[in-house]
């Protein structure tokens, strides 16, 4: 008995998705629960497995997109394949060796009467022409009925030798063009669903919101002795590292209560102002940025939201990423630093109405107390939906983060 394999239903906004990889042929044998293919939508990536053992069969091949709900392969169960007949080999060609005979034999008595015929064919007109012109009408091919020379014939043949050394100079003079191959200068391939998703989200921010960019800059100082002095003991109770982004996120949810209006977006008419902190990570991964979203930041320890973060950095890499975990964010921060990005204007993920993005870390000189010192230094960009936020309240955002990750006491007592 055949069973249908079909593209399960990963969300109610997702209509379609493309099959990312078969991880078995068509023909092969599978058992229940076994990985057949990869699937990927706008959003996520997800496993298809076998529901029962058999003989599959793959009906839309690698890299097509088909609606949610639709046939991509069918399983043969075993009971029903083992009786099946193994396919008739088809029966090898006739041997041709005869018939190749048959034809060199017809060749060969096409020449005999050719070189029989002592002269070619000729119209008269065509004939008269060759002796006006000089040309020796054996040697002209006929193009007429039968291999008859015409007089077009015998005029052809006459213009070549009066034009060629003409000819010969100009092709001296100009080289022939090399063909260009321009199949292997170029590849062509369709937009991934994730990455038509992108494009489509970036230009939705692009054209639908007011987006302004304020720049500041943190001495990065303090975060660091911190994390040198407590790193060994915070790995040994917790297991995990102490980054930099779980300070960010701590900063980040104290400017946002500082500045509600930065936590809020618009919705037509109206101002919808949250109040939770649901902040997303953008991580990039081979297929596209994703922004996994680490719920309730305000009420989570160091430790949580390093776990947090750990977690979905390993799920993105396998490409398990679910649907929910990417919904419900109300800020964004992105690290452009860990590519060695010095400075950026990061776009908002809409609805949102705000996106931090963080930079790489450089010694550089400062002013600190009437003296020039060297500090780890980074650049911090805030871009924002000016419709919504004035200036006043980008900067004070900045600020707010500034003074959290110059000073990390302020995080632990919410000064």
């Amino acid at each position: 008995m055949s069973h249908e394999i079909k593209i399960p239903s990963v969300g109610e906004s997702i209509t379609s998705a493309t099959i990312a990889q078969w991880h078995k042929e068509d023909g092969d044998a599978v058992t229940s629960g076994e990985n057949l293919a990869t699937i990927e939508t706008d959003k996520v990536s997800i496993e298809v497995p076998a529901d029962r053992s058999g003989i599959l069969h793959i009906v839309a091949p690698e890299g097509q997109e088909v609606e949610i709900g639709a046939v991509v392969a069918t399983i043969e169960e075993f009971a029903q394949t083992q009786g099946a007949e193994a396919p008739t080999t088809p029966a090898a060609p006739a041997a041709v060796p005869e018939q190749q005979g048959t034809i060199a034999d017809a060749t060969g008595s096409d020449r005999k009467n050719a070189a029989e015929e002592p002269h070619p064919r000729a119209t008269p007109v065509a004939r008269k022409v060759a002796e006006e012109k000089g040309v020796a009408i054996e040697s002209i091919e006929g193009t007429g009925a039968g291999g008859r020379v015409t007089k077009a014939d015998v005029l052809a043949a006459s213009e070549p030798a009066a034009k060629a050394p003409e000819l010969s100079v100009v092709a001296a003079a100009v080289p022939a063009a090399a063909p260009v191959d321009t199949a292997s200068r170029t590849t062509r391939r369709k937009l991934s669903p994730l990455r038509r998703k992108i494009a489509s989200q970036l230009v939705q921010a692009q054209q639908q919101a007011a987006l302004l960019t304020t720049f500041n800059e943190v001495d990065m100082s303090a975060v660091m002795d911190l994390r040198q002095r407590v790193q060994d003991g915070f790995v040994a109770k917790h297991g995990i590292k102490l980054g930099f982004m779980s300070f960010f996120l701590k900063a980040v949810v104290e400017a946002l209560k500082a500045v509600p209006q930065v936590n809020a977006r618009i919705d037509g008419d109206d101002i919808v102002e949250n109040h939770f902190y649901d902040v997303g990570v953008a991580v990039g991964t081979e297929k596209g940025l994703i922004v996994p979203v680490i719920r309730d930041c305000d009420g989570k320890s160091f430790a949580d939201i390093e776990k947090d973060i750990a977690g979905f950095a390993q799920k993105a890499r396998e490409g398990r990423i679910q649907l929910e975990d990417l919904q419900g964010g109300v800020f964004t921060i992105s690290n452009g630093g860990i590519y060695g990005s010095l400075l950026s204007t990061p776009i908002v993920n809409p609805p949102q109405s705000g996106i931090l993005g963080m930079h790489a870390i450089q010694q550089r000189p400062v002013a600190v107390k009437g003296e020039v010192v060297i500090r780890p230094m980074m650049y911090l960009a805030l871009t924002y939906d000016h419709r919504l936020v004035d200036g006043k309240e980008a900067v004070t955002f900045l600020i707010r983060v500034k003074e959290c990750i110059e000073d990390p006491a302020r995080l632990l007592v919410g000064a």
